[in-house]
């Protein structure tokens, strides 16, 4: 495992007004997994366009060698006929298609114009059973789970005869067992030989498959770890990302809880299209101001369904309950009054649901309250910048303007964008559905150290997590989801990752 595979010598990349990669040099040996890591923003997805020939030769400064040859790549066509094939975070299958069809799309199985579809299903069958899936060939993608889906993905790499195989974020939408199974997956990949490049925020996963660990930061290159050699710790990893030392992941607080702000009695919620099927029954809870209040639970429970049939009933049909806020019963039939009332919603699919990424800063900050920002239904341009300046600066933004598109900004600075938002509502209460999903653990002590601010100005927080050192780290209280039920509520006093987890494997039957 001496030789090297692909070399990387003084890759500048640059965009408007920012330098995305200077001078980024890359190392990777044939049969290792080597793990590329930083915080976001620090160039690892943009190193990865410019070695599969999304960013072409030209666009970038710098050389890439391959087995020892130059390689000049004008689109991922060419660095694919080279078995250099990514897959990134955002799953690029088509749900409509089936199996098959997406893993062989480009690279059909055809012989004079007309494809074999014997040879495809027979080969499908092959290259699933090789990552471990035993559904059928044709069935449609769509009808996957996100973890089936993540290996039709890598199953459709190696139709491609694949020497290099990168990952981007492979487990961000994963739950445990999922990303388990994956991570397993690629372990067994490397007995075969195969070399993989994975980029990953979460320390745990990257200490149990990494051989290697290069670390960015700024777009530069800090240095490369030799895992098993070194015997590097995750603190450590993190010192090399975030130039200091984080002897906490969560910043200490004073609590000062004080009387019930918002509370939720016998909350039953039905499917949207199943309408038999109750999703959330006879939930009740409650949140003070000033309290930081954790939901656990593991993916299905009903957490997100729940906080989106409280905001403005965003989901679901025939929901029945109470809410109360001050003492008052309150009805939030949508989400303009849900606004109105002080509620907030923080999704975790902010590129869905919580921005819109091709337009920029400044807007995507006040789009929640354009009466914050108007006088007789006329926006105040001087007012708009002078609020979304003030929470680039509050919020430490990175960004060279507001007025650059937030899709160009990085998952960290997205997420802090979408706090802006919300934050510019003058909410009370706050509902945060995976705040830090995708995120560096610099970028997440940010986002922590902000939510904490949050409670300290007396407002509450509901802080939904599938992460469960996160939660006990943050949370005054936890309340425990399985199967749209309340299971338990734990106190910060007696909470502890076992305690969580038969809670959240209880089942109502």
């Amino acid at each position: 495992m001496t030789d090297i595979l692909l070399e990387m010598r003084g890759i500048t990349k640059t965009f408007p007004g920012v330098k995305a990669l200077e001078n980024v040099n890359l190392q990777v040996k044939a049969g290792e997994i080597h793990a590329l890591m930083g915080e976001n923003g620090a160039g690892k997805s943009t190193l990865m366009k410019v070695l599969s020939g999304v960013y072409p030769h030209g666009s970038y400064e710098g050389d890439i060698l391959f087995k020892g040859n130059a390689c000049e790549f004008k689109d991922i066509r060419n660095s694919e006929e080279l078995g250099i094939v990514i897959i990134h975070q955002e799953l690029a299958l088509i749900p409509q298609l089936s199996v098959a069809e997406n893993i062989f799309l480009g690279n059909e199985q055809a012989s004079r114009g007309i494809i074999n579809w014997n040879e495809t299903v027979v080969k499908t069958r092959e290259l699933l059973k090789t990552v471990g899936l035993s559904e059928s060939p044709n069935i449609h993608a769509g009808t996957l789970g996100v973890g089936k889906q993540q290996l039709v993905e890598i199953a459709k790499a190696l139709s491609k005869e694949v020497k290099l195989l990168i990952l981007d974020e492979p487990t961000a939408a994963l739950n445990e067992e999922d990303s388990e199974n994956l991570l397993n997956l690629m372990l067994a990949f490397k007995e075969q030989g195969l070399t993989s490049i994975i980029i990953s925020h979460k320390l745990n996963e990257i200490m149990k498959v990494a051989d290697s660990i290069t670390i960015l930061r700024d777009g530069k290159t800090i240095e490369t770890l030799n895992v098993r050699e070194d015997q590097i710790t995750e603190d450590r990893i993190i010192k090399g990302m975030v130039g200091r030392d984080l002897t906490h992941r969560y910043p200490e607080r004073e609590t000062n809880i004080g009387d019930i702000l918002f509370e939720v009695k016998n909350w039953n919620v039905y499917h949207p299209q199943q309408s038999e099927r109750k999703v959330i029954d006879e939930v009740s809870f409650h949140i003070n101001r000033g309290e930081i209040v954790g939901i656990a639970g593991l993916m299905g429970a009903g957490r997100t369904e729940l906080a989106m049939s409280i905001f403005g009933q965003s989901y679901g049909k025939k929901i029945s309950g109470q809410l109360f806020k001050d003492g008052k019963e309150t009805k939030l039939p949508d989400i303009s009054k849900a606004i109105d009332e002080g509620i907030a919603y923080v999704t975790e699919d902010r590129k869905e649901y919580g921005l819109i990424l091709m337009d920029d800063i400044k807007r995507n900050t006040t789009l929640a309250n354009l009466n914050g920002i108007s006088k007789w239904f006329v926006v105040d341009d001087y007012k708009e910048i002078n609020e979304a300046e003030g929470f680039r600066k509050k919020l430490n933004i990175k960004t060279p303007s507001i007025h650059q598109k937030t899709g160009n900004l990085s998952g960290g600075n997205q997420q802090k964008v979408v706090l802006s938002k919300w934050i510019f509502t003058g909410p009370d209460l706050l509902i945060l559905d995976e705040p830090t999903r995708g995120i560096d653990v610099g970028a997440k002590y940010e986002i922590y150290t902000i939510i904490n601010q949050l409670a300290a100005q007396g407002k509450g927080i509901l802080m939904i997590s599938s992460e469960l050192p996160e939660l006990l780290g943050m949370c005054d209280r936890i309340y425990v989801m399985s199967e749209g039920r309340f299971t338990g509520e734990v106190p910060r006093a007696k909470a502890n990752q076992e305690t969580l987890m038969k809670f959240m494997t209880k089942s109502r039957r």
